[in-house]
């Protein structure tokens, strides 16, 4: 369930699709792109994100929130070296060190032995958890990169409508998956008892579902958004900006413990986002410095 609530909130994106029919028919007539290709982009990218969310969710579920968003900090180096490869990204010594630094934290957190994991979970479990979410890093990097890609190689369009259309497909993939994924488990028949323990009543374990899918919905449509305006990288550097407010927010919510490993692991994390932002007001002032200079050559000329 945690893992269908995170694309099954899709329909909510067809009313601003449909509001944008007329930029939807001028995009698809310009582009020759079968539907075959379409359907199969989609159903590798729905694929990638069913499997994503659900190696998130076990993470989650074995791991405490503030040791989970703290290695979660690790997909902006997996990114950087996916985007390397399939996007064409220079690898420049800031990003080394963002990798390395994020590397060394996540390491410090996967030999901590005080690592905690939510209340009545066998120590043993904290393993599986951590290589949950490593992976699950790992993974939603190589998606991000992939999504880059195929904005740039195989979609080629240049409407907001296109990246309406990439998560709403991509999510009828993944809910599908999911959802067989509830039945295969038999994980359905213990709904109506979750439903029924819930600490708040049925319509506020409800309510809470609605809510999630929703909010679920509009972060992947900013992520998907910032790589077709910028980069796969971008939307990471965006999403480690809550390290520094998540482990803190869990200390307060939850109750977790955090203990020196933790505050080291969060400190070296936010180093390696000071680092990545470092570099790109480097690369921005190059490209502002060489536009400059264009545009003199252009005067005199």
């Amino acid at each position: 369930m945690a893992t269908l609530v995170q694309t099954a909130g899709f329909p909510v994106l067809c009313i601003p699709w449909f509001l944008l029919h007329p930029s939807r028919q001028a995009s698809t007539s310009s582009t020759s792109l079968s539907i075959k290709t379409l359907a199969l982009l989609y159903f590798v990218l729905g694929v990638l994100v069913a499997g994503d969310n659900m190696l998130y969710s076990v993470g989650l579920l074995y791991l405490s929130a503030s040791t989970y968003s703290l290695i979660c900090a690790t997909q902006l180096a997996f990114n950087a070296i996916f985007s390397y490869f399939l996007n064409s990204q220079k690898f420049t010594a800031l990003i080394l060190n963002l990798v390395v630094i994020l590397s060394l934290s996540a390491a410090l957190i996967a030999v901590n032995d005080d690592s905690d994991g939510p209340s009545g979970v066998p120590k043993g479990k904290f393993l599986i958890g951590f290589l949950c979410t490593l992976g699950a890093s790992a993974l939603y990097s190589l998606l991000l990169s992939f999504m880059q890609l195929s904005f740039q190689k195989v979609l080629k369009k240049e409407t907001f409508s296109v990246v309406l259309e990439m998560q709403i497909y991509t999510s009828v993939v993944a809910s599908c998956l999911s959802t067989i994924g509830l039945f295969a488990s038999g994980e359905w028949k213990s709904l109506q008892h979750e439903m029924e323990v819930f600490g708040t009543g049925r319509v506020s374990y409800v309510l809470t579902l609605v809510w999630t899918a929703i909010t679920w919905q509009v972060c992947a449509v900013g992520v998907v958004g910032l790589i077709f305006v910028v980069s796969s990288l971008f939307p990471n550097v965006i999403s480690t900006l809550s390290l520094a407010v998540t482990p803190l927010a869990a200390l307060v919510v939850f109750h977790d413990k955090m203990n020196g490993v933790k505050v080291i692991a969060m400190l070296l994390a936010l180093g390696g986002f000071a680092s990545y932002i470092y570099q790109n007001y480097i690369d921005d002032k190059k490209a502002r410095r060489l536009q400059t200079h264009v545009r003199e050559i252009q005067h005199t000329a």
